[in-house]
């Protein structure tokens, strides 16, 4: 929410095709037209997109007018806009749709596809996929996982309700279970015993889109942490992926925590990247390269239990996906 303003009175553009508007505050005494800002903030849109997005209408300030590409935004707070993507790549996969309610939508979610409009994504994005298919134009994700990631997500049907959902996972109120296939034990150089919990504290890489541990040198002494992990090796897989990688086990593993990227890093922290992992140890693939469908990440959010904080009933869900070691 922008300072200053009350929630009740904040004009909210309507959703387009299940897209909700996004919003970009512009900072103070910017005299430069609507256009060169939009232009040069987010410079990856180009500058004849934002033309037609301005063109369409699609465009509005903080009352919700209309704005022009030559209006300067001297005296505005922030502008509302829609997200689009050029030709949009189409996922081979839908989510399937386990329980619903007046309250909650639970779905259980491929790999590829993200939470939310994100990157190429935004008609195929999760969220706009449910908002289309249920006609639902409140529905919001109360947590994340990855695009990579495939399993279960919890939405909230009702904004009234949303702010109760989140807080169960602000407050760490919900137990999470992942599945995850990586190197057999014996393949780390650690001496590992499982179960076992690690704990580190996660930051940005310098790539955006990746996350890395704090070596213990740079934490001048502290032990200050903010991600943990509960793992175990629950079975040894006879499957021989590739002579590079003869031996392979399943894994649980139940976040405390819910840092970006936090099970891939933990695992590839222990010497047991997980299956597919195009980001852990090293770039193989960037974000914006080709998909490769034939090799999903093998992770996958698998149970989520917690108590409904809007009826008070138990809540246990269990995704139907598996993961598989098979080429």
């Amino acid at each position: 929410m922008v300072c200053g303003m009350s929630s009740s009175n904040a004009f909210k553009p309507p959703a387009k095709q299940g897209v909700g508007a996004s919003t970009v505050g512009i900072p103070a005494n910017t005299s430069v037209s609507a256009l060169e800002f939009l232009s040069t903030k987010f410079s990856a849109v180009s500058r004849e997109e934002w033309l037609q997005r301005f063109n369409a209408g699609e465009i509005f300030n903080a009352d919700g007018r209309v704005v022009s590409p030559q209006d300067t935004l001297l005296n505005e707070s922030h502008l509302h806009y829609y997200r689009s993507v050029q030709s949009e790549p189409t996922l081979p996969f839908k989510a399937k749709i386990i329980f619903q309610d007046d309250h909650l939508v639970i779905a259980d979610k491929p790999h590829f596809m993200p939470v939310t409009p994100a990157g190429r994504y935004v008609q195929q994005s999760l969220l706009v996929q449910l908002k289309q298919e249920l006609d639902l134009p409140e529905l919001s994700p109360v947590h994340r996982i990855d695009r990579e990631t495939a399993g279960l997500v919890v939405f909230s049907v009702r904004a009234q309700d949303r702010n109760a959902y989140q807080e169960l996972f602000r407050l760490r109120h919900v137990e999470k279970t992942y599945e995850a296939i990586a190197g057999a034990p014996e393949t780390s150089p650690l001496h590992l015993k499982f179960p076992l919990v690690h704990r580190s504290q996660l930051i940005e890489d310098t790539q955006f889109f990746r996350m890395r541990e704090v070596a213990a040198s740079e934490l001048n002494g502290s032990m200050a942490t903010n991600s943990e992990t509960w793992i175990d090796c629950v079975e040894h897989l006879a499957i021989n992926v590739s002579p590079l990688q003869p031996q392979l086990a399943r894994y649980l593993l139940k976040p405390v925590t819910g840092q970006r990227h936090q099970l891939r890093v933990h695992m590839n922290a222990l010497g047991l990247p997980l299956l597919n992992d195009q980001f852990y140890p090293q770039i193989i693939k960037g974000p914006d390269d080709a998909e490769d469908f034939s090799k999903p990440l093998q992770l996958l959010a698998k149970t989520i239990e917690f108590k409904d904080p809007v009826t008070g009933q138990l809540r246990r869900f269990e995704s139907a996906r598996q993961l598989s070691a098979l080429p």
